[in-house]
């Protein structure tokens, strides 16, 4: 692999993502990729008939074929790759349970591994070729991210942004695009990238589509491009490229800086709370500072989550959450259902998100911006928690890595457990058939097919 052309970022990046061999890749990164592809798949199954997630289904199924070679898993039903991997991002990204890298703000599963898993299986490639495309989009769509950098976040979803050119990333490998034709797979994809944070003020469904729209946009460029369909050749630091339209403080060095050495899909976190990962820090440090101090929900009068400025611009919007999904940006009903039941996970959202108990709890938490926090992220999310108590005392607890963290990661047992939570969580698939699945993904890298996880819908 030749050095970086500082000169041109998107050229050494497409170059990258285009020549990426299973050798290059250490082994510990493919095996955290079979983990992530496990925690991807799980958190499909919980996105099976969530409203949002059934409608963006009822009209991408109306657009295709109703069988083809791609799976879509929700519906245990098959058709095209460009419709499957639209239905499988939306259904990914709904329980709030799909991971996060933290210096990019960017969720990668949601949109690598649906087009990714439509194209190997339409093409018949293997499990190793499918983790090494899946990493190609991991590492291409995480720098893409970190380019941008905080002020895109402030108003652009950066998952529905970067998220288009990782998932052309992902697909151009599967297809041996060449180094030049993965620029314009770029190019095509960058410009189509879009998503915005107003949703989350009106509690409206965009997020779904938000990962629907970059996995497709991304399979769709990178077809293109295989046909000789141009893309912009700087369209990520070019004049008029992404950049340009969507960030004032890009970095450009961030698109090449450790590519190859660097491994960013090993440093990916796992989700351990059911919500937006900004309510996490400060979730895990109130559960600390109760189990220290032997504290009930009750026992607080106050708690004050002490955030950086990202969690300010997405959950300050988020005031008196009307779903469930909009619950998960509500860092009060996120800490109240923490300090009720020492885990916001899945069904608790559910049940309990309107309880009179979590909405009391609620009104008693704000949120402050932290020197400290706010200048240690994106790259480290520090929790910091302020609690007054009812009977006078003001307490303070941290977490310098938040559950799920590379440094406080999942084990392959806890992210089992994970993975069997998520798919009963809405009947995705039975204890048995999870069984299965877990059992195949650890073995990935030697499978010869990537078809056929769930059986067909009797």
């Amino acid at each position: 692999m030749t050095g970086p052309d500082t000169a041109h970022p998107s050229r050494t990046l497409a170059q990258f993502a285009a020549t990426l061999q299973a050798g290059d890749v250490p082994a510990p990164v493919l095996r955290r990729t079979e983990d992530l592809f496990l925690d991807w798949m799980a958190s499909v199954l919980a996105g099976k008939g969530a409203r949002a997630v059934e409608s963006l289904a009822k009209f991408w199924l109306s657009q295709g074929p109703s069988t083809g070679p791609s799976e879509v898993l929700i519906h245990r039903s098959t058709s095209s790759p460009l419709v499957a991997a639209a239905i499988n991002a939306a259904a990914s990204h709904v329980a709030e349970q799909d991971d996060v890298h933290n210096g990019s703000v960017f969720h990668p599963a949601a949109v690598v591994f649906p087009p990714a898993l439509a194209v190997a299986q339409a093409l018949g490639k293997s499990g190793r070729e499918l983790l090494v495309a899946a990493v190609a989009g991991y590492e291409v769509g995480i720098r893409v991210g970190e380019f941008l950098g905080r002020s895109h976040y402030k108003v652009f979803h950066t998952t529905g942004t970067a998220g288009s050119v990782a998932a052309a990333a992902a697909v151009g490998r599967l297809l041996g695009l060449s180094p030049d034709t993965m620029l314009h797979a770029f190019g095509s994809a960058g410009t189509q990238g879009a998503g915005l944070w107003e949703f989350l003020r009106d509690a409206a469904d965009s997020k779904q589509l938000h990962t629907a729209h970059a996995a497709s946009t991304g399979l769709t460029a990178a077809y293109l491009a295989a046909d000789g369909f141009t893309g912009a050749q700087h369209i990520l630091e070019g004049p008029q490229g992404m950049a340009a339209g969507m960030s004032t403080d890009a970095d450009p060095s961030r698109l090449t800086q450790g590519l190859g050495n660097r491994w960013a899909t090993a440093e990916t976190s796992f989700k351990y709370h059911a919500s937006c990962r900004h309510t996490h820090p400060a979730a895990d440090a109130l559960v600390v500072l109760m189990d220290q101090h032997r504290l009930a929900a009750s026992d607080i009068a106050q708690v004050t989550a002490q955030v950086h400025q990202g969690a300010i611009d997405v959950l300050g919007p988020v005031t008196h959450p009307q779903t469930v999904h909009q619950a998960k940006f509500s860092m009060g009903t996120v800490l109240a259902l923490a300090a009720l039941h020492r885990h916001a996970g899945l069904g608790v959202f559910d049940s309990d998100y309107r309880n009179p108990a979590v909405l009391d709890f609620c009104s008693r938490v704000t949120m402050a911006l932290d020197a400290e926090v706010d200048s240690a992220y994106p790259a480290r999310w520090i929790g910091k928690v302020q609690v007054l108590t009812q009977d006078g005392r003001t307490l303070y607890a941290r977490v310098d890595e938040p559950k799920g963290d590379p440094g406080n990661t999942l084990s392959r047992p806890e992210l089992e457990a994970k993975a069997l939570s998520l798919a009963a969580y809405r009947g995705g698939a039975s204890a048995h058939e999870m069984q299965q699945i877990i059992q195949r993904v650890w073995s990935l890298e030697q499978a010869t097919t990537v078809d056929g996880w769930l059986p067909a819908q009797t």
